[in-house]
């Protein structure tokens, strides 16, 4: 089968497209114009990444962890603007997570100073649960859940506009031109939420 039909059948399925290498963190280069910032089967420490806040975060089985109900946070040393950025992770029920795009303080991230790609299955407001971006798109109900088991998200970010594809089926596309550069942010603030791969692409 042609390598573009192979991805477009992975894609489908909610599968990530780009072979798993052992090549480790930030910097390494996959396919082309792709660059690994978490490679599970070569993720060894978290160095090339900042911490904020009390978050317990640790290494299991080639996966990073996240564990508990203290706050904390894993900030790219780089800022990104305009990219594709592909994730592999895994929540458990009562999982309080998400993806942090164009951070504007790296002293203080939260969904008014960033975009917030939303893991958080039993959020009180479901509209912006799992897969919206909170207080900027909602998802439509009954919302998308991630609980127990691998997903993947395919993020999108040009100039004003956000994409987000939850597991192969696109949830989240909006403009908001308030945010344009920044770091990007892992969460942890409650429950399990496992990281287990997380590319990124300049656009």
């Amino acid at each position: 089968m042609p390598l573009y039909r192979r991805q477009l059948l992975a894609r489908s399925l909610g599968l990530a497209t780009a072979p798993l290498l052992g090549a480790g963190l930030a910097g390494c280069a996959t396919t082309p114009g792709w660059t690994t910032l978490l490679d599970g089967p070569g993720l060894k420490d978290l160095n090339d990444w900042s911490p904020l806040g009390q978050g317990r975060w640790k290494i299991v089985d080639g996966t990073l962890e996240g564990r508990g109900g203290t706050l904390g946070y894993l900030l790219t040393r780089e800022a990104y603007a305009d990219f594709e950025l592909r994730c592999e992770f895994w929540a458990d029920a009562d999982c309080n997570s998400g993806l942090f795009l164009r951070c504007q303080d790296r002293a203080k991230v939260n969904a008014d100073n960033a975009y917030e790609v939303n893991i958080f299955d039993k959020r009180p407001d479901p509209s912006y649960g799992t897969a919206a971006i909170v207080n900027v798109a909602k998802v439509a109900q009954p919302g998308p859940k991630a609980a127990d088991r691998w997903n993947s998200f395919e993020v999108t970010a040009r100039a004003d506009r956000l994409v987000v594809v939850f597991n192969g089926q696109q949830t989240v596309d909006v403009r908001d031109a308030r945010f344009r550069s920044g770091p990007i942010a892992l969460q942890s603030a409650g429950g399990v939420i496992r990281f287990r791969r997380l590319q990124i692409r300049t656009l």
